[in-house]
């Protein structure tokens, strides 16, 4: 077996791209995700190391000196961080060329020969689920003979593989809560709506919806929702609450953990038994009937795409929601105590002025509890980035998705709305959600109540400031 280091590189301080994020961007408010889709292989394999550089604050020269001791190196990229990932990497062979260098992450797995193409340091792209592909690479097996791979051969030819077999049997992936405990402090990790110190996980891969701009769907996990068992979960929670006690909060990352109801009901008692506080991302259809089991179990919040206030634009993502059951969901929620984080989205085909303004409307409207407003990102891999590059939406000069400081720009533009109008929006929008009077009136409500979340909120509007007028440089 292979000495191998699992590394999420140094990147833009602040700098979100670690494999549970959805929009690889620096944040409104300090924010990490744990990286999953990275301890996940690394549980597969004895005596590595994960280093998960951004939220430690590492830098280069902290994790230069690695190179020496490994035999090989698996990095998990991003489209935004790619070049600056790839720097990475040659630092690395450069500090030590007989280390073999793979990648991993949805940008390589749909351009694997671009990728490979674009520096001579990346010896190998793993693609699409690449647990057991690193895995084979790690036992030393010819890369020739394993499946999910692409490689460059000694002479320089590039060679790919046929692909791996989606992985159906869910539980034969060891628990990832293995290798947050040896190689990382949970400490460093902030979601702004969720309970600090928190930890997350998934009890699934794969979603069923189609959203045309989901990354993750369809690029590496597909559209089956393939599970672990009940049983597997809940034994990966009791020994993440004895090896994190301090945990105030669990999360489960899969795309739409509510998918299959009466197993999240199964889970959801089970976790009751357990005296656990969690959340989960859901899709804004769940039955009343079901929350209710949710919350009488420990549910705590649901992270709820909304994406927008307009139905049409709605049914030009395919994402298989009704604005009339959304309010309705939202209302459940409230009423039975459900705290809901809305995630929006500007810039979506169909976008226009007025469009913006419906859906600010609409999330004034249902009130959320906390929002996060993103740019619409055509990621590549996506059926959105193609729909955009057929149109002429997306431009050579706006296809990076962040700009130098990691902040997200606006990178779709139409012929009734300019890259400009769509980057103001999101100031306009949080703006406009968070200064009402009723929704200053509950966050300093829930200050006095917890001394804990007065600093804590306080420092979020710190940072959430500075976010603003980084956001104005960029303009």
């Amino acid at each position: 077996m292979l000495k191998t280091l699992f590394l999420h590189p140094p990147s833009i301080d602040g700098f979100d791209g670690g494999a549970g994020s959805r929009y690889q961007a620096k944040r409104e408010i300090r924010s990490f995700w744990f990286p999953t889709w990275l301890a996940q292989p690394a549980a597969l394999v004895p005596d590595s190391k994960l280093v998960d550089a951004p939220p430690a604050r590492l830098k280069l020269d902290d994790v230069l000196p690695l190179a020496a001791d490994y035999e090989l190196a698996v990095l998990h990229t991003s489209s935004p961080s790619f070049a600056s990932d790839l720097r990475v990497a040659e630092a690395l062979k450069d500090a030590n060329p007989q280390l073999r260098i793979g990648m991993v992450g949805a940008k390589v797995a749909v351009e694997p020969e671009d990728s490979l193409r674009a520096s001579a340091a990346i010896d190998f792209i793993a693609r699409e689920e690449f647990d057991f592909t690193i895995k084979q690479v790690a036992e030393g097996r010819p890369y020739g003979e394993i499946d999910g791979l692409s490689f460059r051969r000694a002479g320089g030819a590039i060679l790919h593989n046929r692909d791996r077999a989606v992985l159906e049997e869910m539980d034969q992936l060891p628990f990832v809560t293995e290798v947050y405990k040896r190689d990382l402090r949970i400490e460093d990790y902030f979601i702004g709506y969720l309970k600090h110190p928190y930890v997350s996980l998934y009890t699934g891969r794969g979603c069923r919806s189609k959203c045309t701009f989901c990354l993750w769907p369809q690029t590496v996990g597909g559209h089956r929702y393939r599970v672990r068992s009940v049983a597997h979960v809940i034994e990966e929670i009791r020994l993440a609450k004895s090896y994190f006690p301090q945990v105030k909060e669990f999360f489960f990352d899969d795309d739409t953990f509510t998918d299959d109801r009466p197993r999240a009901e199964a889970i959801a008692r089970e976790l009751g038994r357990l005296g656990v506080t969690w959340s989960c991302n859901a899709k804004a259809n769940v039955p009343r009937a079901t929350l209710e089991v949710l919350r009488d179990n420990g549910l705590r919040l649901l992270l709820v795409g909304y994406e927008t206030g307009n139905q049409q634009i709605l049914n030009n993502i395919k994402k298989g929601m009704r604005i009339d059951i959304a309010r309705r969901f939202t209302k459940d929620c409230h009423e039975l105590g459900i705290t809901i984080h809305g995630t929006f989205i500007l810039g979506l085909p169909g976008e226009t002025r007025e469009t913006i303004e419906e859906t600010i409307c609409f999330a004034a409207e249902i009130n959320p509890h906390t929002i996060q407003v993103s740019l619409a990102a055509p990621y590549p891999g996506t059926y959105l980035h193609r729909q955009a590059i057929e149109n002429g939406w997306l431009d050579v000069g706006h296809a990076e998705l962040i700009d130098d400081r990691g902040v997200q720009i606006a990178p779709l533009h139409y012929p009734h709305l300019s890259h400009t109008e769509i980057f103001q929006s999101l100031e306009t929008f949080y703006k406009r959600f968070y200064f009402r009077r009723g929704k200053i009136a509950s966050l300093v409500a829930e200050m006095i109540r917890s001394p804990q979340m007065m600093r804590r909120r306080l420092r979020e509007g710190v940072e959430f400031f500075q976010f603003l007028r980084s956001r104005e440089m960029a303009g």
